[in-house]
Protein backbone atom coordinates (compact mmCIF):
# COMPACT_ATOMS: atom_id res chain seq x y z
CA UNK A 1 0.00 0.00 0.00
CA UNK A 2 1.52 3.27 -0.65
CA UNK A 3 1.76 5.71 2.03
CA UNK A 4 0.78 8.91 1.13
CA UNK A 5 1.84 10.83 4.03
CA UNK A 6 5.15 10.58 2.66
CA UNK A 7 4.57 11.69 -0.53
CA UNK A 8 4.56 15.08 -2.64
CA UNK A 9 2.66 16.55 -5.67
CA UNK A 10 4.08 15.64 -8.83
CA UNK A 11 4.62 18.60 -11.88
CA UNK A 12 1.67 19.91 -12.62
CA UNK A 13 -0.12 18.58 -15.73
CA UNK A 14 2.18 15.43 -14.85
CA UNK A 15 3.29 13.60 -17.71
CA UNK A 16 3.62 16.87 -20.11
CA UNK A 17 4.97 15.42 -23.17
CA UNK A 18 2.91 14.17 -25.12
CA UNK A 19 2.71 9.99 -26.70
CA UNK A 20 0.96 6.87 -26.35
CA UNK A 21 2.29 5.55 -22.89
CA UNK A 22 -0.09 4.49 -19.97
CA UNK A 23 -0.16 5.90 -16.92
CA UNK A 24 -1.93 5.03 -12.96
CA UNK A 25 -1.40 7.33 -10.00
CA UNK A 26 1.12 10.01 -10.11
CA UNK A 27 1.72 8.76 -6.07
CA UNK A 28 2.80 5.60 -7.53
CA UNK A 29 6.87 4.66 -6.84
CA UNK A 30 7.38 2.66 -10.14
CA UNK A 31 7.79 3.48 -13.48
CA UNK A 32 8.07 1.02 -16.31
CA UNK A 33 9.79 1.51 -19.73
CA UNK A 34 9.61 -1.84 -21.88
CA UNK A 35 12.43 -0.91 -24.78
CA UNK A 36 11.73 -2.77 -28.15
CA UNK A 37 8.11 -4.44 -26.77
CA UNK A 38 4.84 -3.55 -26.83
CA UNK A 39 3.05 -5.00 -23.65
CA UNK A 40 0.26 -4.81 -21.82
CA UNK A 41 0.60 -1.52 -19.86
CA UNK A 42 -2.66 -1.75 -18.65
CA UNK A 43 -1.58 -4.66 -16.50
CA UNK A 44 1.66 -2.94 -15.15
CA UNK A 45 -0.59 0.32 -14.57
CA UNK A 46 -2.95 -2.19 -12.76
CA UNK A 47 -0.21 -3.74 -10.79
CA UNK A 48 1.24 -0.12 -9.49
CA UNK A 49 2.79 1.63 -12.38
CA UNK A 50 2.90 5.12 -12.18
CA UNK A 51 3.71 5.33 -15.75
CA UNK A 52 4.40 2.31 -18.60
CA UNK A 53 5.35 2.52 -21.98
CA UNK A 54 7.75 1.69 -24.24
CA UNK A 55 11.33 3.40 -25.73
CA UNK A 56 13.06 2.84 -29.11
CA UNK A 57 15.73 5.20 -29.51
CA UNK A 58 18.92 6.14 -27.00
CA UNK A 59 18.07 9.87 -27.65
CA UNK A 60 15.14 11.02 -27.94
CA UNK A 61 13.26 8.62 -26.40
CA UNK A 62 15.72 8.95 -23.26
CA UNK A 63 15.42 12.15 -23.07
CA UNK A 64 11.37 12.20 -22.81
CA UNK A 65 11.48 9.31 -20.69
CA UNK A 66 13.76 11.15 -18.01
CA UNK A 67 12.03 13.90 -18.45
CA UNK A 68 8.54 12.06 -17.25
CA UNK A 69 10.39 10.90 -13.93
CA UNK A 70 12.42 13.98 -12.78
CA UNK A 71 9.30 16.23 -12.85
CA UNK A 72 7.44 13.44 -10.69
CA UNK A 73 9.56 12.98 -7.36
CA UNK A 74 7.09 10.38 -6.31
CA UNK A 75 8.97 7.93 -8.96
CA UNK A 76 11.78 6.35 -7.44
CA UNK A 77 12.31 3.00 -9.42
CA UNK A 78 12.57 2.59 -13.13
CA UNK A 79 12.12 -0.83 -14.56
CA UNK A 80 13.69 -1.49 -17.75
CA UNK A 81 11.82 -4.49 -19.28
CA UNK A 82 11.16 -5.47 -22.74
CA UNK A 83 13.35 -6.58 -26.27
CA UNK A 84 16.44 -4.59 -27.04
CA UNK A 85 16.48 -2.82 -29.89
CA UNK A 86 18.51 -3.25 -32.02
CA UNK A 87 20.78 -0.91 -33.45
CA UNK A 88 19.85 1.99 -30.79
CA UNK A 89 19.71 -0.89 -28.14
CA UNK A 90 17.81 1.67 -25.79
CA UNK A 91 17.61 -0.67 -22.49
CA UNK A 92 21.70 -0.29 -21.99
CA UNK A 93 21.81 3.35 -22.85
CA UNK A 94 19.23 4.27 -20.37
CA UNK A 95 21.37 1.54 -17.52
CA UNK A 96 24.57 3.70 -18.65
CA UNK A 97 22.92 7.02 -18.36
CA UNK A 98 21.84 6.00 -14.99
CA UNK A 99 25.30 4.50 -13.56
CA UNK A 100 27.70 6.82 -15.39
CA UNK A 101 26.13 9.52 -16.48
CA UNK A 102 26.86 11.57 -19.65
CA UNK A 103 30.33 13.17 -21.18
CA UNK A 104 30.07 16.19 -23.91
CA UNK A 105 26.27 15.16 -24.23
CA UNK A 106 27.51 11.23 -24.66
CA UNK A 107 26.08 8.88 -22.68
CA UNK A 108 29.26 6.94 -20.97
CA UNK A 109 29.36 2.94 -21.54
CA UNK A 110 26.35 3.28 -24.17
CA UNK A 111 26.87 1.13 -27.47
CA UNK A 112 24.22 2.23 -29.62
CA UNK A 113 24.32 4.13 -32.89
CA UNK A 114 23.84 7.85 -31.63
CA UNK A 115 23.51 7.92 -27.63
CA UNK A 116 23.97 11.63 -27.37
CA UNK A 117 21.58 13.83 -24.98
CA UNK A 118 20.78 17.35 -26.04
CA UNK A 119 17.54 17.85 -24.38
CA UNK A 120 18.25 17.72 -20.74
CA UNK A 121 20.80 19.30 -18.78
CA UNK A 122 23.71 17.84 -16.56
CA UNK A 123 21.51 18.73 -13.38
CA UNK A 124 18.75 17.04 -15.00
CA UNK A 125 20.53 13.87 -15.82
CA UNK A 126 22.50 14.31 -12.38
CA UNK A 127 18.71 14.27 -10.95
CA UNK A 128 17.51 11.10 -12.62
CA UNK A 129 20.91 9.52 -11.36
CA UNK A 130 19.94 10.17 -7.92
CA UNK A 131 15.97 9.99 -7.60
CA UNK A 132 15.66 6.31 -8.73
CA UNK A 133 16.78 2.73 -8.36
CA UNK A 134 17.52 1.22 -12.23
CA UNK A 135 16.10 -1.79 -12.35
CA UNK A 136 17.49 -4.27 -15.46
CA UNK A 137 15.04 -6.68 -16.69
CA UNK A 138 15.66 -6.40 -20.34
CA UNK A 139 14.46 -8.81 -22.78
CA UNK A 140 12.29 -10.06 -19.80
CA UNK A 141 8.54 -9.67 -21.68
CA UNK A 142 6.64 -11.85 -19.46
CA UNK A 143 4.29 -9.44 -17.51
CA UNK A 144 3.45 -11.79 -14.49
CA UNK A 145 7.05 -11.48 -13.76
CA UNK A 146 7.28 -7.48 -14.30
CA UNK A 147 4.24 -6.65 -11.79
CA UNK A 148 6.20 -9.15 -9.50
CA UNK A 149 8.87 -6.71 -9.32
CA UNK A 150 6.51 -3.22 -9.96
CA UNK A 151 4.51 -5.16 -6.41
CA UNK A 152 8.08 -5.62 -4.89
CA UNK A 153 9.14 -2.12 -5.72
CA UNK A 154 6.26 -0.61 -4.06
CA UNK A 155 6.99 -3.15 -0.80
CA UNK A 156 9.94 -1.23 -0.53
CA UNK A 157 9.12 2.27 -1.57
CA UNK A 158 11.21 4.95 0.01
CA UNK A 159 8.79 7.81 -0.39
CA UNK A 160 8.93 10.89 -2.57
CA UNK A 161 12.51 12.51 -3.32
CA UNK A 162 13.16 15.47 -1.32
CA UNK A 163 13.77 17.62 -4.13
CA UNK A 164 10.73 19.78 -5.97
CA UNK A 165 9.91 18.21 -9.38
CA UNK A 166 12.23 19.26 -11.97
CA UNK A 167 10.67 19.87 -15.38
CA UNK A 168 12.61 20.48 -18.36
CA UNK A 169 11.99 23.22 -21.38
CA UNK A 170 11.69 20.94 -24.38
CA UNK A 171 9.67 21.69 -27.06
CA UNK A 172 8.00 18.89 -29.23
CA UNK A 173 7.93 19.20 -32.86
CA UNK A 174 4.44 18.15 -34.69
CA UNK A 175 4.38 15.14 -36.41
CA UNK A 176 1.38 13.84 -38.05
CA UNK A 177 2.62 10.29 -37.32
CA UNK A 178 3.58 10.57 -34.06
CA UNK A 179 5.52 8.05 -32.59
CA UNK A 180 3.85 5.21 -30.51
CA UNK A 181 6.30 5.30 -26.96
CA UNK A 182 7.94 7.61 -25.20
CA UNK A 183 9.89 8.64 -27.98
CA UNK A 184 8.72 11.97 -30.68
CA UNK A 185 10.35 12.58 -33.63
CA UNK A 186 12.19 15.36 -32.53
CA UNK A 187 12.60 17.76 -29.17
CA UNK A 188 14.14 21.18 -28.85
CA UNK A 189 15.10 22.96 -26.18
CA UNK A 190 15.74 26.37 -25.20
CA UNK A 191 18.57 25.11 -23.03
CA UNK A 192 21.74 24.10 -24.63
CA UNK A 193 24.47 22.33 -22.59
CA UNK A 194 27.02 22.07 -25.21
CA UNK A 195 28.35 18.71 -26.89
CA UNK A 196 27.57 17.50 -30.13
CA UNK A 197 25.07 19.80 -31.79
CA UNK A 198 22.09 18.69 -33.73
CA UNK A 199 24.12 18.54 -37.18
CA UNK A 200 26.74 16.21 -35.81
CA UNK A 201 24.45 14.10 -34.50
CA UNK A 202 22.33 13.80 -37.65
CA UNK A 203 26.38 13.53 -39.62
CA UNK A 204 26.83 10.61 -37.05
CA UNK A 205 23.54 8.98 -38.03
CA UNK A 206 24.32 9.12 -41.66
CA UNK A 207 28.39 7.58 -40.73
CA UNK A 208 26.52 5.07 -38.86
CA UNK A 209 24.48 4.11 -41.69
CA UNK A 210 27.06 4.60 -44.30
CA UNK A 211 29.31 1.80 -42.55
CA UNK A 212 26.51 -0.62 -42.37
CA UNK A 213 26.45 -0.11 -45.73
CA UNK A 214 29.82 -0.21 -46.38
CA UNK A 215 29.75 -3.74 -44.43
CA UNK A 216 26.98 -5.14 -46.44
CA UNK A 217 28.72 -4.35 -49.89
CA UNK A 218 32.05 -5.71 -48.72
CA UNK A 219 30.12 -9.15 -47.52
CA UNK A 220 28.38 -9.31 -51.12
CA UNK A 221 31.98 -8.60 -52.60
CA UNK A 222 33.34 -11.06 -50.82
CA UNK A 223 29.97 -13.85 -51.25
CA UNK A 224 30.72 -13.27 -55.14
CA UNK A 225 34.71 -13.95 -54.75
CA UNK A 226 34.29 -17.06 -53.15
CA UNK A 227 31.43 -18.11 -55.84
CA UNK A 228 34.04 -16.84 -58.28
CA UNK A 229 36.97 -18.65 -56.76
CA UNK A 230 34.31 -21.51 -56.45
CA UNK A 231 33.47 -22.00 -60.37
CA UNK A 232 37.12 -21.28 -61.12
CA UNK A 233 38.10 -24.11 -59.06
CA UNK A 234 34.99 -26.40 -61.05
CA UNK A 235 36.40 -25.52 -64.18
CA UNK A 236 40.16 -26.30 -63.39
CA UNK A 237 39.27 -29.58 -61.83
CA UNK A 238 37.38 -30.47 -65.22
CA UNK A 239 40.03 -29.29 -67.15
CA UNK A 240 42.45 -31.49 -65.06
CA UNK A 241 40.23 -34.61 -65.18
CA UNK A 242 40.08 -34.79 -68.99
CA UNK A 243 43.73 -34.74 -69.35
CA UNK A 244 43.99 -37.58 -67.24
CA UNK A 245 41.37 -39.51 -69.27
CA UNK A 246 43.23 -38.65 -72.36
CA UNK A 247 46.26 -39.37 -71.23
CA UNK A 248 44.77 -42.51 -69.99
CA UNK A 249 43.15 -43.93 -72.99
CA UNK A 250 46.52 -43.00 -74.62
CA UNK A 251 48.28 -45.24 -72.26
CA UNK A 252 45.44 -48.17 -72.71
CA UNK A 253 46.02 -48.11 -76.14
CA UNK A 254 49.96 -48.23 -76.54
CA UNK A 255 49.50 -51.33 -74.47
CA UNK A 256 47.12 -52.61 -76.75
CA UNK A 257 49.03 -52.31 -79.15
CA UNK A 258 52.27 -53.45 -77.96
CA UNK A 259 50.39 -56.54 -76.81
Amino acid sequence: MTNDANKTAAATGWPMLKGEYKTGSSNACVAVVTCGSHLDDDMLIEAGAAISGSCKTENLGIEKLVSHIISNPNIRFLIVAGAEVKGHITGEAILMLHQNGIEKNRIVGAKGAIPYIENLSEDAVKRFMEQIECIDMINVEDIGEISAKIKECIANDPGAFSGAPMVQDVKEKTNDSESDDFDDEVFESSQSSGGASVEEISSLTMITRLKSLDQKIAGIGDYHKFQAGFQAGKVEGFVIGFVLMILLAAIIGLIVALG
